[in-house]
C-alpha cells in the first residue's frame, strides 16, 4: 500500500514543484537547476560509490561485519537513480542521501527495525576434497560413424 502512495504522491509533488519553480524563475533556468542536478549527482555518486567500495573490501578483508559499507552502497545507488529522475522533491532527498551523516543516521533506523541474528568469519576456512571429487582430463574421438539399416524399411518405421 505504501509503495502504491509512493507512486501516486511523488508525481504529483514533482509536478506541483515544477509549476512553482518554474513560474518563479523561468521555464529554462528550471531546467537547467535539473541537469545541473542530474550531472553533479552523477559525479557525487560515482566518488561516494568507489569510497564504499573500498570500505566494503577493507571490511572483507579484514573479517569485519559489511553490513554497513552494503548499506551505505545501496543507499547511494538509490540516491543515483533519485538524482537522475528529473525533479525537485527526487534531487532532494537524492543529495540528502548522499550525505554520510543522513546514510549514518538511516542504517541506525534501519539496523534498529531489523534484527540480523549472527555474522561470523574466518580466515581458515579450507575445502574438503570429497571421495568423487575427481577430474579425468583426456581426449575423444568418435568412432560410431554413420548406421545403414539392415533391412528395408517397414511402413511403421522411417530411415
Amino acid at each position: 500500500m505504501w509503495l502504491l502512495i509512493a507512486f501516486i504522491a511523488v508525481p504529483m509533488i514533482e509536478i506541483s514543484l515544477f509549476i512553482q519553480v518554474g513560474g518563479a524563475i523561468g521555464v529554462w533556468w528550471t531546467l537547467l537547476i535539473v541537469l545541473t542536478t542530474a550531472i553533479a549527482g552523477s559525479y557525487l555518486v560515482k566518488q561516494q560509490g568507489l569510497r564504499e567500495l573500498g570500505k566494503l573490501q577493507q571490511s572483507f578483508s579484514e573479517l569485519q561485519d559489511p553490513s554497513e559499507p552494503l548499506a551505505n552502497g545501496a543507499m547511494i545507488l538509490f540516491a543515483g537513480a533519485l538524482l537522475l529522475t528529473p525533479g525537485f522533491f527526487t534531487d532532494i532527498v537524492g543529495l540528502s542521501l548522499l550525505i554520510p551523516k543522513v546514510r549514518q543516521a538511516a542504517f541506525i533506523w534501519g539496523r534498529s527495525k531489523i534484527k540480523v541474528a549472527s555474522f561470523t568469519a574466518s580466515a581458515n576456512q579450507q575445502r574438503t576434497q570429497q571421495p568423487n571429487d575427481q577430474v579425468i582430463d583426456g581426449e575423444f574421438q568418435d568412432i560410431t560413424g554413420d548406421k545403414k539399416p539392415t533391412h528395408p524399411p517397414s511402413g511403421w518405421t522411417q530411415h
